[in-house]
């Protein structure tokens, strides 16, 4: 009987580590992606695409929903910086977001182009889009964007306020104009990534255990809506967010040892 309870017990403390709260994990990354720093779907893909960020090769990977590392493009003309996150277009199109910069001293900030023709290729040369911060601007980590009405909406990641830029999809050099900036409710609010809906209607904004979700908000003053929290009950590095339908998201964290390293689905 003691042995039977003490069996209990383990099992319990086992299935209590590996709880994933609201979260329902749909595969663990390969291996070799250690570092999963960002989740995209375009429109021309059933791939999960994602990158690893500073220190790593120059590659885009497309994973399937298991996790599994079935595509490797490498980017021939850009080195990984920072790369943090990923978003795409209504043709297909992935962005890149070099845009990392946890020394506070980056002073050109970059957005590479990946056309959707090229996707099914083994390297590809991007179209680069650079940005600088508005003059008298001190200089920001930036992990998180989306792309909008032809313009890409970068968040910066802080403890407290943070602000939201708003740069052009053109080819070339921009200073990037300051949209709005925002202080969110409650501590740890660091945003790792973002996405927005299709429809353009509905914004999430990641977090290690939470997510926010914005809706109901006036043309690209994101906060002038609804803002709703979401925590997961799980806590890890989350660095991943992108759209699956309207109503869900799936989500990508790193692996630290054996914890994380996988692709998540969250139902909004």
């Amino acid at each position: 009987m003691i042995y039977i309870k003490r069996l209990i017990f383990v099992l319990l403390i086992a299935f209590s580590c590996q709880s994933t709260g609201q979260l329902k994990i749909l595969g663990t990354i390969n291996n070799s992606i250690k570092e999963a720093s960002a989740a995209e779907l375009t429109s021309q893909s059933d791939l999960i695409w994602t990158i690893q960020d500073s220190g790593n090769d120059s590659l885009l990977y497309g994973l399937n929903e298991n996790g599994h590392s079935v595509k490797d493009i490498f980017i021939t003309n850009a080195s990984n910086i920072d790369w943090e996150d990923l978003t795409s277009d209504k043709y297909g199109n992935i962005y890149i977001g070099d845009f990392g910069n946890n020394n506070k001293k980056r002073k050109i900030f970059r957005i590479l182009k990946i056309k959707h023709q090229d996707l099914t290729k083994p390297s590809v040369e991007a179209e680069i889009i650079a940005f600088t911060l508005p003059k008298n601007q001190d200089s920001k980590d930036f992990e998180a964007f989306f792309l909008l009405n032809k313009n890409f909406y970068i968040l910066s990641k802080e403890s407290k306020k943070f602000i939201v830029l708003k740069v052009p999809n053109t080819p070339g050099r921009h200073e990037a104009i300051i949209r709005s900036d925002y202080n969110l409710n409650g501590k740890n609010n660091k945003i790792t990534a973002a996405d927005i809906s299709t429809d353009g209607t509905t914004v999430v904004l990641l977090n290690n255990d939470k997510l926010w979700k914005l809706s109901n908000f006036d043309s690209d003053d994101f906060f002038s809506g609804d803002i709703k929290l979401l925590k997961f009950g799980h806590n890890s590095q989350k660095e991943g967010i992108c759209f699956k339908s309207n109503t869900e998201v799936l989500i990508t964290d790193e692996r630290n040892g054996s914890k994380g390293g996988n692709i998540y689905k969250f139902s909004l």
